[in-house]
């Protein structure tokens, strides 16, 4: 049953070179047109890789065709025997949607199982024409590839490959359909309660993350971190005319979103179209490396020409939002909840905050306390000097205000430094007092 070697074949993403080769193997030692290896979900057998000319037979990589048409599931359910040497000709298979579209004229199917012996796809080799040669030999040896393609899709490697495509694959879901839902949390005035601006929270409407961190996370390790930001972004600014007048709207972005140009792009052009005083801000988290400073302080003049403001996360969570804060000179800087959390009874927070107060006077920024849930941690934070505040003590994420909020919207103040604002370099900056 020998035949040349594949004159073509294909590999999926989350299969290694070995399951290709004993698939190559396998499809060349039967003398068939194709061979595949595929995956099932829910109703669907995913083909995860490919030997020959698929598209002769109308199948390629990634092709998910439902099960319940398929051979592979009539050989699972022993209404159909592994082996099939006239497709066109057997009762069990001449009437078939699939055989007529795919053109099959011989099948030789095995199931491909996972560590704990559960099926977890199929190893098959399929070709245009009849092939009486078929017949238990090609079954058995067919068997003898599966066990050897199941002990490395079982591997770690292969577990982790196929994990990573899982996770691609849903990422590139919300990608396709858009499916993003935004919330609002606002900040407000200390000294006197005002709301000054709102920030923009992404939520994910597929089950796979329940938490926007956990979908964020999964983008970045597949390689889609910043088109999943640039989306959440897109649907952030496309309300920026729904926040009241005078009031900024801020968005998260890492710094390698940041730096992406299409990014920028939509950022400099919402920013330029904002009426009624409405300020874009954009709050750079620690997510990602920086990897090129001077780059991205770059990208930041070219911001803050535009009216973009920059602020710095989770100030005081990690090394890295200090280095953002002393490279990139935020607008404002964002004090992490867990420096806020109890200040009002721990006097070593205390002395922190003040100091960051005195530090963010010197740079010219303003100083936001995340993460307020109680009274007594507002009032002191007041006291300390700390300009704003945000966390479920004001208000939890959800929608923004009801448009027209009258007197109350035209009162509303951003206190955030304006686009003329500038600093003297660090090393002309007065020392601090010791």
């Amino acid at each position: 049953m020998g035949s040349p070697p594949p004159h073509r074949t294909a590999e999926a993403p989350g299969e290694g070179p070995e399951v290709q080769r004993l698939l190559d193997l396998a499809r060349a030692h039967l003398g068939m047109d194709i061979g595949w290896v595929s995956h099932f979900t829910e109703d669907r057998q995913r083909i995860s890789a490919l030997s020959g000319d698929g598209a002769s037979m109308h199948v390629a990589v990634g092709d998910a065709p439902p099960l319940q048409e398929s051979f592979c599931v009539r050989v699972l359910a022993g209404n159909l025997p592994p082996v099939v040497p006239d497709a066109r000709r057997d009762p069990r298979t001449r009437d078939l949607a699939v055989t007529a579209r795919m053109g099959i004229g011989s099948y030789v199917g095995a199931p491909l199982h996972d560590a704990a012996g559960e099926v977890l796809g199929m190893l098959c080799c399929l070709s245009r024409s009849p092939d009486p040669r078929l017949g238990r030999d090609a079954a058995r040896y067919l068997d003898l590839v599966a066990d050897l393609i199941s002990d490395h899709l079982s591997s770690p490697g292969a577990l982790q490959r196929h994990a990573e495509a899982r996770t691609r694959r849903e990422v590139q879901h919300v990608l396709d359909t858009g499916e993003v839902d935004v919330v609002f949390q606002p900040a407000v005035r200390l000294a006197d309660g005002t709301v000054v601006g709102h920030e923009a929270l992404a939520r994910f409407r597929s089950p796979a993350f329940p938490r926007p961190d956990l979908a964020f996370a999964a983008a970045t390790r597949v390689g889609l971190g910043v088109p999943l930001e640039l989306l959440a972004v897109r649907a952030a600014l496309g309300r920026l005319e729904r926040v009241p007048a005078g009031t900024a709207l801020s968005v998260n972005l890492c710094a390698e979103a940041l730096q992406d140009a299409e990014v920028q792009g939509v950022l400099l052009r919402h920013a330029a179209e904002a009426t009624g005083g409405r300020v874009v801000v954009v709050e750079v988290t620690e997510h990602t490396q920086v990897t090129d400073y001077p780059a991205l302080v770059a990208v930041a003049r070219r911001l803050r020409a535009g009216g973009v403001r920059l602020a710095v996360d989770d100030a005081g969570a990690g090394y890295a939002s200090f280095q953002h804060v002393l490279q990139l000179r935020p607008d404002v800087i964002k004090v992490d909840a867990s420096l806020v959390r109890g200040v009002d009874v721990d006097p070593v927070r205390r002395t922190l905050i003040r100091s960051l107060v005195e530090f963010a006077a010197d740079l010219g920024a303003t100083l936001l306390a995340e993460g307020v849930e109680q009274r007594a941690e507002s009032e002191v934070l007041r006291q300390l000097g700390v300009a704003l505040g945000q966390g479920f003590l004001y208000a939890r994420p959800g929608p923004l205000p009801s448009p027209g909020g009258g007197a109350a919207a035209r009162e509303r103040t951003v206190v955030l430094p304006g686009p003329e604002h500038t600093r003297p370099p660090a090393q002309h900056r007065s020392p601090r007092p010791r």
